[in-house]
């Protein structure tokens, strides 16, 4: 810098390279740290760049590598056509996994997706935009996501895993949680107990056949099951009749989410009905919110920021090719007040 004047701005590697002294290839492998080039060269490098506000163009790097730097967040929405992305559940993972990416220089692309038609997906992973794609639930599209996975590589899903799959997911062993907390209520006495949850989707339905299975070696108890669908405007009214279908022959209620679990009991509560020395109540996920409440909520837990790692894990060992099986988490289950 000559005569106290700040330095012009560098447009290219080219000129940072005669400023430097050396090679465009060294300015290059400098910037992107490569220990190719000694530490004393490469911090003297990046020194000049900062120097100058030079930035490498990250659309020209980007094509030398055959990357977009891009990761896709898929959110199918099959059987819960009318469920928000504010759900607390999308939003802690979501949350968890944007996290993971842009520490690590990645961009994220989020859709929320309403299937019209088997191809949903295939338009996804194919518009050349993304380098991988990490699904947030299979919902009812277990077959369209399989059939995907078959041919591209870089994709992992948040969800049940099934014997056999194609599919790389990570998730909970959702039938071993309901079994949890099913069991949970028999240990407190109960005997009639109710599911409340949508099982269209195969993590909800291996909830509820654990549930189920937790029942199986107590022939005096029973369990009925009641579709409740995670939409908020909807939610609350399906729950509400079925508390009216169930009248007093129900004193323990596994639900299929903490949402639910939390509107169950708000709703019995304005019944003047108390959780749990009447009806004992369960959630799932253990969310945040869980413990917020009143009464706190008894719920299994799913670690969803050990799942978030391991999918983008998963993921980024795929975009380089290696292989990556699926992760199946242990539930917990979390003794608190509600039951």
């Amino acid at each position: 810098m000559e005569d106290g004047k700040k330095p012009g701005k560098i447009r290219n590697i080219a000129e940072l390279a005669r400023l430097a002294g050396v090679s465009a290839g060294t300015v290059s492998r400098a910037l992107a740290d490569k220990s190719l080039v000694n530490k004393e060269t490469r911090e003297r490098i990046q020194a000049l760049a900062r120097e100058y506000g030079f930035r490498p163009n990250q659309m020209a790097r980007r094509l030398r590598t055959q990357q977009t730097g891009v990761i896709g967040v898929v959110i199918p929405l099959g059987h819960e056509r009318r469920q928000h992305i504010s759900d607390p559940f999308f939003m802690t993972l979501f949350g968890y996994l944007a996290d993971e990416l842009t520490e690590s220089g990645q961009d994220l692309m989020l859709s929320r997706v309403i299937p019209g038609d088997d191809e949903w997906l295939d338009r996804i992973v194919d518009s050349g935009m993304l380098d991988g794609a990490l699904v947030i639930g299979q919902s009812n599209q277990t077959e369209a996501i399989e059939r995907v996975a078959q041919y591209y590589k870089p994709l992992v899903v948040w969800g049940s895993h099934s014997e056999g799959q194609v599919q790389c997911t990570v998730g909970v062993d959702n039938a071993a949680g309901g079994r949890l907390a099913a069991q949970r209520l028999l240990d407190r006495g109960a005997k009639r107990l109710a599911f409340f949850g949508d099982t269209k989707g195969p993590e909800i339905a291996d909830r509820l056949a654990g549930a189920q299975q937790a029942l199986a070696g107590s022939p005096q108890t029973t369990l009925r099951a009641f579709p409740t669908h995670l939409a908020s405007d909807e939610m609350a009214s399906q729950i509400a009749a079925h508390l009216d279908d169930l009248g007093a022959e129900v004193d323990g209620i596994v639900c299929a989410s903490d949402i639910i679990a939390m509107t169950t009991i708000r709703i019995l509560h304005e019944r003047g009905i108390a959780v749990p020395d009447r009806v004992a109540v369960t959630g799932f996920d253990d969310l945040p919110l869980s413990q917020r409440m009143v009464p706190q909520l008894t719920t299994v837990r799913q670690d969803i920021a050990a799942g978030a790692r391991a999918m983008v894990e998963a993921l980024r060992r795929r975009i380089a090719g290696e292989d990556a099986p699926s992760t199946v988490m242990q539930p917990e289950l979390i003794l608190r007040e509600s039951a």
